[in-house]
């Protein structure tokens, strides 16, 4: 299984994830591309905060296509567009999310691929062969 931790002489994270995730060998890994907050009928709502709910229902829609859940996840990488989003997509992270835990960066830009985006997610899960 993964083994999450965070090492002494390291601060506690600001929220919930882990510094380090380890991988042990012989586990399938899935690295999922970056998901934007579309439905799946292609409409990109303008609200940020539903947007971020599509971007990590369409992460946890793709491990479930590979028997893997939230608690498969080793990695995130979020990108937001201004840092008055935050919270809106901090909410939404909780909320898909729960109590799992994988190593997290988030990273402001000044844009996405197109000026509606305001949230990608890029992820990286594991699970037993």
């Amino acid at each position: 299984m993964l083994r999450r931790f965070n090492p002494d002489g390291v601060a506690p994270p600001l929220s919930n994830y882990s510094h380090a995730v380890v991988v042990p060998g012989g586990m399938k890994q899935l690295h999922v591309s970056g998901q934007i907050g579309i439905m799946p009928d292609g409409t990109i709502p303008e609200d940020v905060g539903e947007q971020a709910r599509w971007c990590f229902a369409n992460v946890l829609a793709i491990l479930r296509a590979e028997g893997m859940a939230a608690d498969n996840l080793v990695s995130l990488t979020t990108y937001v567009v201004g840092e008055d989003n935050l919270a809106a997509v901090r909410q939404a992270r909780q909320q898909a999310l729960g109590e799992a835990a994988p190593a997290s960066t988030l990273v402001f830009v000044t844009a996405l691929a197109t000026p509606v985006l305001k949230v990608e997610v890029q992820a990286v899960a594991a699970s037993v062969v």
